[in-house]
């Protein structure tokens, strides 16, 4: 018998569900490390809304809910990084979502610590997750991520290193408040789409990150 969630979910005047996938490792060595920051923003959302990730999907933790009357998934593929595509392919494929309507959430060095971008596509920038996504995808490129600035290591640290620590105590209340930022952004595009939630989020954003480097000058 179909619970609450499905049955308005396959009604026909239910909006078509976002699927929500945040990138990350799996178990405890690298929680709250750089790299999972992904998970970190699927844990706020979920946090935020109530959804209780407690069920496994397509290799995924996995949590479903309805933000307003829209349909949203969340998974946190348990493949490790490098083979987040096994999960999130299947789980678009299994919901027939296009790919515009699945945003995958990443670790992004390009950025400042703290700041975040909400794009409709683009490249894999050499992040292993994303060249997984991409394959599994088969080769399209064309989905939202949402991207969240770590910041680039320090002089010659290896980036793998730098991927895998922990934030410093000033780094993480930063990211804290960027996962918050990323929240409000994420409950936007639900009620108003991707356009207008990534045109007004990164306006935000963009001075954010002008605040940021003249802190830094």
């Amino acid at each position: 018998m179909l619970n609450r969630f499905s049955r308005r979910l396959f009604c026909t005047a239910s909006p078509r569900p976002w699927l929500f996938v945040g990138l990350g490792n799996p178990g405890d060595k690298y929680k709250g490390t750089r790299h999972n920051v992904g998970f970190e923003m699927i844990n706020a959302f979920a946090e935020s809304q109530g959804i209780p990730m407690d069920t496994v999907h397509c290799k995924a933790i996995f949590g479903q809910c309805f933000v307003g009357d829209v349909p949203v998934f969340l998974a946190k593929p348990q493949t490790y990084m490098n083979l987040s595509g096994e999960s999130a392919g299947p789980l678009a494929a299994y919901y027939k979502l296009p790919l515009n309507r699945v945003v995958v959430f990443h670790d992004d060095m390009s950025l400042p610590c703290g700041v975040l971008r909400l794009h409709h596509k683009g490249g894999h920038g050499n992040h292993n997750g994303l060249k997984s996504v991409i394959y599994h995808f088969q080769g399209n490129r064309e989905f939202p991520r949402l991207r969240i600035g770590i910041g680039k290591p320090p002089g010659q640290m290896d980036p793998k290193a730098f991927l895998l620590q922990k934030f410093s105590a000033t780094a993480r209340e930063r990211i804290d408040a960027a996962l918050q930022e990323g929240v409000g952004a994420l409950k936007l595009l639900t009620s108003k789409g991707l356009t207008e939630s990534a045109r007004c989020f990164n306006t935000e954003q963009k001075y954010k990150h002008i605040r940021v480097q003249n802190m830094q000058t």
